[in-house]
């Protein structure tokens, strides 16, 4: 097996780095938005059954909170009060029957929770995913890669956290409160007012450290992405980094991320030793003095407070102040969870910048004759990259695109793929536009071999068959036998079933071309687009595939960009762009003898070709 090259190894830590770091720049958290949550809510809505139960559990389980502490306290107050033997028995039987039913509400509760949230985001996903894989380049020309995996991997994990555990525990908290609140006020309606004046005390201890170690948790969040990031690229780049002798500078460089990241996480333990033992102080405080004034009031001669009643009351406070904690925490987790609903239903409303007409048709079965009519195309406006192109490709004829770098050549098969559409001008197939005839119908008559011979996860005959699932494998060989590549590809250790690794890692860059080639013929395609398709294969394949190519090409509307002018001497129509404009046409040997632009590019080529005498 061959080693990758170096620039794949370079592109490879990029993209990475790309994933791992997430802009920095984005919001961690914003505030409520109701429009979100509905929003949210609207996916519940095929699970309207699980989703009512769900409610049903959550309002259950805010009342039978509050009523487990009731029961201790009417069985203090009462049986226990009086003495009576049997009615201690009888309540501490109604009192397990109640906790245990609260259990069983409790796993409903849980598991309809996450299994509503994991349907939410199950459907979020393939609905996110649909939508990217109908946008045009333009969009992945502008979008990182990294933010598009954030989107689908942090973002969407917020909102499932905001489903599964913020939303309904926020309920029962806050349903707990209320049923507190309620019993309290029926205890004691002086004691329930010095409590509720407590609570914003907590509330505010519980806001400002909830802020604070927000902040702390972004920087430590920040700060491990780039510890991982960099261990990415040390691993991915360690080739590179052992043949430049960088490990000692490396080792430094990750021995200060290390310290960074050591640095924020022991702030955040700081921060967690102060506000847990000030929460417990505020909460014995509290406790020393509602004893104070409840003792004063049972103690009073007139006083309706009974000692079993003071003691429910300070068992319902514990209930009110409790769900504020939780509040608090599940607070700072809604805003994270709408800070990733935000940014994941930007994209899904992020419209293509084209779609198919309303009443495009579907492109039958064509010849292969392609026309280009006075067609101009920008990717940016005003900057045009295509001026006034005009050409016809007849059927089975080769078109070979010849131009520096910037010249216009891709962009002129990506307009015949249809991946951009010209700002003005007709690109017409066998006499039709393309702008009236459905994307899918013109791409099933198209094969494409591109210079990035990507290969997908799995088996080499899975990628072969990446366009015809259902080819068979008779059908597979015969391609691969028609490209002189079928003893190559049984020599595998797994033959035609040995999987190819990320990216095709697993094969030789001829290997992985050999395989973009095969997958392209077997889709047996009108139009054949072959961009740079030679530039990764070694002269010696290359030499090898001609003869193949020659045979397959036949009979097909090709277009070939080649920089190894080898490659397209035998084209029927040579195309010399320059700044976006044709300024040469004709074929090899017309264009030779004109002693012009192509003459000159291809005396270079044979000289650079052209080996020095042995010796």
């Amino acid at each position: 097996m061959k080693s990758s090259a170096p620039q794949a190894i370079i592109g490879d830590l990029q993209g990475l780095t790309q994933v791992v770091r997430k802009e920095e720049s984005e919001a961690q958290t914003r505030p409520l938005d109701f429009r979100l949550i509905s929003r949210i809510l609207t996916y519940m809505r095929p699970y309207a059954a699980k989703r009512n139960a769900l409610l049903v559990a959550v309002v259950l389980r805010a009342i039978q909170l509050p009523a487990l502490t009731w029961a201790i306290a009417l069985t203090i107050n009462g049986p226990v009060t009086s003495r009576d033997i049997p009615g201690v028995w009888l309540a501490a039987g109604g009192f397990f029957l109640l906790a245990l039913s609260t259990q069983f509400v409790m796993h409903f509760r849980q598991r309809y929770a996450l299994e509503l949230g994991e349907l939410v985001v199950k459907d979020l996903r393939n609905e996110l995913f649909a939508h990217l894989q109908n946008m045009p380049l333009s969009f992945f020309n502008r979008t990182k890669v990294g933010r598009i995996i954030s989107r689908m991997i942090s973002d969407m994990e917020d909102v499932r956290v905001g489903v599964q555990e913020v939303l309904f525990v926020s309920l029962v908290a806050f349903g707990q409160l209320l049923v507190a609140a309620a019993c309290m006020l029926y205890y004691d309606v002086g004691l329930f007012l010095l409590v509720l004046g407590m609570a914003p005390i907590l509330w505010l201890t519980n806001r400002y450290f909830h802020k604070l170690m927000s902040e702390l948790l972004r920087q430590l969040r920040e700060s491990f992405s780039r510890v991982t990031a960099t261990l990415a690229e040390s691993v991915l780049g360690v080739r590179v980094t052992q043949g430049f002798s960088r490990q000692d500078e490396n080792a430094r460089l990750f021995k200060l991320l290390v310290q960074d990241h050591s640095k924020y996480n022991t702030r955040v333990m700081q921060a967690q030793g102060l506000f847990l033992p000030l929460l417990e102080f505020n909460s014995q405080f509290f406790a020393v003095l509602l004893l104070i004034v409840g003792s004063y009031r049972v103690l009073q001669p007139d006083s309706t407070l009974t000692i079993g009643e003071l003691v429910g009351f300070f068992f319902m406070a514990n209930m009110f102040f409790s769900p504020i904690q939780i509040l608090g925490n599940q607070y700072n987790q809604a805003l994270t969870a709408m800070a990733g609903a935000e940014r994941l239903f930007a994209l899904l409303d992020t419209p293509p910048e084209w779609t198919d007409l309303p009443n495009a048709r579907p492109l039958p079965d064509v010849r292969g004759q392609v026309e280009f009519d006075n067609v101009w195309f920008s990717y940016e406006p005003g900057r045009p990259v295509l001026k006034g192109i005009n050409f016809k490709a007849e059927p089975g004829e080769t078109i070979a695109l010849v131009g520096h770098t910037g010249s216009g050549k891709t962009s002129i098969i990506n307009l015949v793929a249809r991946f951009w559409l010209p700002d003005s001008g007709q690109i017409r197939v066998d006499g039709v536009d393309l702008r009236g005839v459905t994307s899918e119908s013109l791409h099933r008559q198209i094969g494409i071999v591109l210079q990035t011979n990507f290969l997908f996860a799995g088996t080499v005959l899975d990628n072969v068959r990446f366009a015809r699932p259902d080819a068979s494998f008779e059908e597979v060989q015969r391609v691969c036998r028609q490209l002189g590549c079928w003893e190559e590809f049984s020599g595998l250790s797994q033959g035609l079933e040995t999987p190819v690794g990320e990216r095709g890692a697993q094969l030789s860059l001829g290997q992985r071309q050999m395989v973009c080639f095969a997958r392209a013929l077997l889709a047996n395609p009108r139009i054949l687009i072959l961009d740079e398709a030679t530039s990764s294969i070694d002269i010696v394949t290359e030499i090898r595939l001609q003869q193949a190519l020659k045979v397959v090409m036949q009979g097909r509307t090709c277009f070939v960009v080649a920089h190894r002018l080898s490659t397209i001497r035998e084209a029927s129509t040579i195309l010399v762009l320059d700044h976006g404009e044709i300024i040469e046409r004709g074929n090899h040997h017309q264009l030779i003898a004109r002693q012009g632009h192509y003459a000159r590019l291809y005396e270079r080529f044979s000289r650079a070709v052209t080996l020095p005498p042995a010796g």
